[in-house]
């Protein structure tokens, strides 16, 4: 069975095409042949800065035949339905076949199609893949009508067996398939030919180039490590820059090169993104932390090795990074005023067209962090303070320069102003976490500012009914809920969330109608939500007629519906949201469902805790059994409430028990009852799911020697009245109905 090797040799391909390129070439390929009926036994993709090249091993050498029977019309059909199954089978009318299937005869075709040689069917495969490759951007050059991400230089297409290396013949707007390649573009530019795949990937590596990007990399790492320890130096970790960089040289050259003095007092973050950014250099640092070399990767050996590039690189470091002292040393003036005009300027940028700019965003983070603050352990004061300078770095210069250091600046420039270690900390915090693998908060005031943000950009984009539709979530705001769940349940946070998100929507809602929301309205709706139950829609028609009395009816109306509906319809996006992090934890959908379904799971610490301690409690033989007989008892319950039109919930009396079973479930009951109660009360469900295992024995023994529909109606009665007092103990705990198996 012959191997296949395919390389596409263009100009450069950007780094961060080249892996998602490799994987789309070996599928479009593999998964042509296999259409046409080929098998292969393994496949691997690769790609360099000027290739991508596919090795196929054990390919079959043609393609076998195949025979289909199609069914079509009745024989006696219309001539025009016939001559229609006869073109779409391929075949003429004559070699038809006329069967009896029992209910007439019917016409039907067989269709025999020989095999095809491996090489024919690849010349296809390749040429259709290399049309309609899926690049992100593409271009056309010369006067061909060939779209590639760049100028397409030559195309290498290789059958190899033990009979040797045949080309495939094929073109591609005039490129015709070879067995020839080049190597480095400076180093080893001369033409050369190969034979099978390890043949390739040996002669390439001696003409200078590594086809590997994983070995590139491995590379680039390992020189780069070896230099800083020979320095006593370390090597910044940077996984994503280590990738870009191997997909922009084909054979690394690794130099090391010093920072200037004069940079030396920039923050380490400012180092390693202005060189990150503009250069795609490494950071090399001390112990202490403090950045003071940096390692740039050459794409070729030089004769002087490397001092000339080198000597380039720090003159353009040199530039960069006196512009990043510039804008530091800017920024430091502002930030030791106070900050104010940063602050001033957030009024000149929107946040959103219906939601207003950022400094009223942050008016109001500022407002919900000083509620939000006494439930997390903050100081309200200090929490305010941390969310009205959390935004201010955004109008600095070296954010505007590096949009990723937002917040790590504001921790820097809250510092410079004086603030407390806690708002500066807050200033970098209040983004976090940003993803599943991100650090959340636990200092109180950072906690307090990052809720704030969260939960004002969620109820915001509810109230203007911007949420996300399928895959498009433009706002990132399941990562907001995601980050709001990871706040509460990391740091054990018992919140009302509903109470929360509907009195924030309401104040979303009327800022998106009315604008800046004036005091009395405000204090209209704090008056309302400070009642001990939901803000309802009674409230919200108040607090608008208060401060707008000659508001049109149906916009005071508009408002006070949607709101309520608009905070259910969020607190079931958190929901969404919680189960797939609980997924993730290894809890089934169906305990989740049962835990949802009790009252307060808007406290998404109680909901969680109650969820963990029913997985829990079924991983058990007792969990599992008492189930079987919480659903048997439901059953027979519900199967008798529908029979008779009543419910047995009137008080089974233990002086009806005539069996020792029965007498020892009242019994076993009394006992779960006594400790389930006060255990949902202190929100200790491990003790109460701990109660109601004792439940397990007692039930089961019941079960096997009581019969429930007995001819007393008196015992029958006490007895589904019994089933009863079951069904509501066991509910008590979480909706067991909801449990699958």
């Amino acid at each position: 069975m012959p191997d296949l090797l395919i390389e596409l040799f263009s100009e450069e391909i950007p780094a961060r095409m080249q892996a998602k390129a490799a994987a789309d070439l070996q599928k479009l390929v593999a998964d042509g042949l296999v259409d046409a009926g080929l098998t292969y036994a393994g496949a691997g993709a690769f790609c360099t800065p000027r290739r991508l090249a596919l090795s196929i091993e054990g390919l079959s050498a043609e393609s076998p035949d195949t025979r289909e029977e199609r069914k079509g019309p009745k024989v006696g059909a219309p001539d025009g339905a016939i001559d229609g199954f006869c073109r779409g089978a391929g075949v003429s009318r004559d070699a038809l076949e006329a069967r009896d299937t029992g209910k007439g005869e019917v016409y039907f075709a067989v269709i025999q199609k020989p095999g095809r040689k491996a090489a024919d069917i690849i010349a296809e495969v390749l040429e259709g893949a290399i049309r309609n490759f899926p690049w992100p951007k593409s271009m056309r050059w010369g006067t061909g009508s060939l779209k590639w991400v760049r100028p397409l230089h030559s195309i290498v297409c290789i059958l190899t067996d033990e009979g040797g290396a045949e080309v495939v013949a094929m073109s591609v707007d005039g490129i015709a398939a070879g067995n020839t390649t080049r190597g480095h573009r400076f180093m080893a530019p001369d033409e050369f030919s190969v034979t099978s795949f390890d043949d390739y990937e040996a002669k390439l590596k001696r003409a200078k180039v590594i086809l590997r990007s994983d070995e590139r990399a491995d590379m680039i790492w390992s020189e780069a490590s070896n230099q800083a320890f020979a320095a006593g130096l370390e090597l910044v970790d940077d996984k994503g820059l280590l990738a870009e960089v191997a997909g922009l040289v084909e054979w690394p050259v690794v130099l090391m090169g010093t920072i200037a003095d004069d940079f030396l007092s920039l923050p380490p973050e400012v180092l390693t993104a202005s060189m990150k950014e503009h250069q795609k250099f490494f950071s090399v640092r001390e112990k202490s932390g403090q950045i003071v070399r940096f390692v740039t990767v050459a794409n070729r050996e030089t004769a002087d090795r490397g001092k000339t590039i080198l000597a380039g690189n720090q003159k353009v470091l040199f530039a960069r990074l006196s512009d990043a002292k510039f804008f530091w040393e800017n920024d430091l003036r502002v930030a030791k005023a106070g900050g104010q005009a940063w602050l001033a300027a957030l009024g000149n940028v929107t946040f959103h067209n219906k939601l207003g700019t950022v400094a009223e965003l942050v008016d109001r983070m500022a407002a919900l962090s000083r509620e939000v603050a006494p439930l997390v352990g903050a100081d309200p004061d200090e929490a305010e303070a941390a969310a009205r300078f959390a935004k201010a770095d955004l109008s600095s210069e070296m954010v505007y320069e590096f949009p990723d250091l937002q917040g790590l600046m504001g921790r820097y420039y809250a510092a410079e102003a004086g603030l407390s270690d806690a708002v500066a900390l807050a200033a970098q915090e209040h983004y976090s976490p940003l993803g599943p693998s991100d650090d959340v908060p636990t200092e109180p005031v950072s906690v307090a500012v990052a809720l704030a943000e969260k939960i004002d950009k969620l109820t915001g984009f509810w109230a203007i009914d911007e949420k996300p539709t399928g895959s498009k979530d433009p706002f990132a705001l399941r990562r907001a809920a995601l980050g709001v769940i990871r706040l509460v349940l990391e740091n054990e946070l018992e919140l009302n969330l509903k109470k929360m998100l509907t009195k924030e929507i309401a104040f979303r809602y009327g800022f998106s109608v009315f604008g800046p929301l004036s005091k009395p309205y405000l204090d209209a709706l704090e008056s309302a939500s400070a009642k001990d139950e939901d803000l309802l829609a009674e409230d919200i028609r108040n607090a608008y007629e208060e401060i707008l009395p000659d508001l049109e009816a149906h916009v005071i109306e508009e408002s006070a519906t949607a709101t309520p509906k608009a905070a259910k319809n969020l607190l079931s996006f958190f929901h969404d949201r919680l189960k797939v992090y609980l997924k993730d934890e290894g809890i089934s959908h169906d305990v989740i469902d049962a835990s949802l379904a009790m009252p307060g799971n808007d406290d998404l610490l109680l909901l969680v805790n109650r969820a963990k301690a029913l997985a829990a409690f079924l991983k058990t033989d007792d969990g599992v059994n008492l189930i079987q007989g919480f659903k048997r008892a439901n059953n027979i319950l519900s199967q008798a409430e529908d029979k008779d039109g009543v419910e047995y919930s009137f008080g089974a009396e233990a002086k009806f028990a005539d069996a020792d079973e029965e007498k020892a479930l009242f019994t076993a009951l009394d006992a779960a009852d006594a400790k389930i109660a006060p255990a949902m009360a202190a929100e200790d469900f491990g003790a109460a799911m701990s109660a109601m295992a004792d439940l397990r024995a007692p039930i089961d023994a019941f079960f096997n020697t009581v019969q429930i529909n007995a001819d007393s109606a008196v015992l029958r009665r006490n007895r589904l009245n019994l089933l009863h007092r079951i069904r509501t103990i066991c509910l008590s705990v979480a909706d067991l109905r909801k449990l699958e198996g």
